[in-house]
């Protein structure tokens, strides 16, 4: 039980891909970027018009379940809807985590939209106040679970977009601030001993955890650090540059990633190929062009949304997979509306023609897949998966349709 996750779920991930590698096969990566315009090789299908109404109404659907979906207290989610698989996951503490993290994903999207949609108000107040009152609770579950990182490095997000939105607000710019400061604290707290942040301590449990990092959670926590930066906030600096420099050494030299440093001396692993990596290298690239890494350029951004976009199918076919890793290139579902998410980070880094090049393509990807109730979901995970999927999901949409 010690490594349900980690370790069995990327065994039967690996044993699947690697018995189709030959069929799987990727071209060999190039050593730069491709240059080449991406409306060359995306179908035309793909690069129609957006109808805006359409995209209107999407959102206006997934905005209903996330208002419907919201529990009185303010929160998202819940330890319910399970099923025959579940992942390792210590009571209470890693519903303590999911719950947060799913929270903040879903105040933040609301956030986003409510200048357009005043409707998302009384809710955003809700979540604030429960999430102000809960966030100072949240620990790891256990020596080896600390789904906690999630929660700290999303709650981050949302409390820039809070600081925003609490601009002209004294009393409520103190408790965002303390609220910031305390998860910088966590943060530090939970960092891996070599830098950055996992969600697992499969070696000996210690207080500040043993493990190897992570990279896409490494990802999640430095963009987060950046967007309480940009408001003001200094993270420390020290935990910042290690995360960093823990990112940088799991990049390889075609901009996929590894998923963990563990895999470092496995570096074709099915997980680690670039088909693997569709879900992270979204994240990771924006996470290190937020902090200054000069290799990330235009064309590298460019170059993954293109791959996101084209190679879409070994994303998509992990979705709803209820066993983490068991697609393809050991894809987890729950990669999907995630790198999605930061793909659109991606895209507002780019210069305007090139913005418009991809919004129509991922928004596509976005509204074709929609539940009928409105939700967007990409892996069953109790009761969470249906508000996280959405948030992702809404926030994508929204800068596919947004002016640059």
């Amino acid at each position: 039980m010690r490594g349900s996750l980690q370790r069995f779920c990327l065994f039967t991930g690996c044993v699947l891909a690697g018995l189709t590698v030959a069929w799987a096969e990727e071209p060999k990566p190039a050593e730069q970027p491709s240059t080449s315009p991406a409306e060359e090789r995306i179908p035309a299908s793909l690069r129609e018009p957006l109808n805006l109404d359409v995209v209107n109404a999407s959102i206006q659907r997934g905005l209903d379940f996330l208002l419907a979906s919201q529990h009185e207290r303010g929160y998202w989610g819940s330890a319910t809807r399970t099923k025959g698989l579940n992942i390792y996951a210590p009571v209470p503490g890693s519903h303590h985590a999911f719950r947060m993290g799913t929270s903040a994903l879903c105040l933040l999207a609301l956030l986003e939209l409510e200048a357009d949609h005043p409707e998302c108000t009384p809710a955003i107040d809700r979540a604030e106040q429960w999430m102000l009152e809960t966030l100072p609770e949240l620990r790891r579950a256990d020596q080896i679970a600390m789904y906690n990182v999630w929660g700290h490095a999303f709650a981050l997000q949302a409390l820039a977009r809070m600081h925003d939105r609490h601009a002209q607000n004294p009393e409520m710019l103190e408790k965002i601030a303390s609220a910031i400061e305390s998860q910088f604290d966590m943060l530090t707290r939970y960092e891996s001993v070599d830098g950055g942040w996992g969600y697992y301590d499969f070696r000996y449990g210690t207080k500040r955890p043993s493990s190897d990092s992570i990279s896409f959670v490494n990802a999640s926590g430095l963009v987060a650090f950046h967007k309480v930066r940009e408001r003001g906030y200094e993270p420390p600096s020290a935990v910042v540059q290690r995360a960093i420099d823990a990112t940088v050494r799991q990049q390889k030299s075609d901009f996929s990633y590894l998923y963990g440093e563990y895999l470092k001396y496995q570096p074709v692993h099915p997980v680690n190929r670039p088909g693997g990596s569709l879900g992270r290298s979204q994240a990771c690239n924006i996470a290190l062009r937020y902090w200054g890494r000069e290799e990330i350029t235009d064309a590298v951004l460019s170059d993954w949304l293109e791959r996101l976009i084209l190679r879409n199918g070994w994303l998509d076919l992990g979705r709803k997979k209820p066993i983490p890793h068991e697609s393809w290139f050991a894809v987890a579902g729950y990669f999907y509306y995630y790198g999605h998410y930061y793909a659109a980070l991606c895209l507002e880094e780019l210069p305007p023609a090139e913005q418009k090049r991809f919004q129509g393509p991922l928004a596509r990807m976005m509204l074709d897949r929609q539940e009928k109730d409105g939700s967007w979901w990409d892996y069953p995970l109790y009761d969470y998966h249906q508000p996280y999927g959405t948030a992702f999901a809404l926030m994508t949409l929204h800068r596919c349709v947004s002016k640059p």
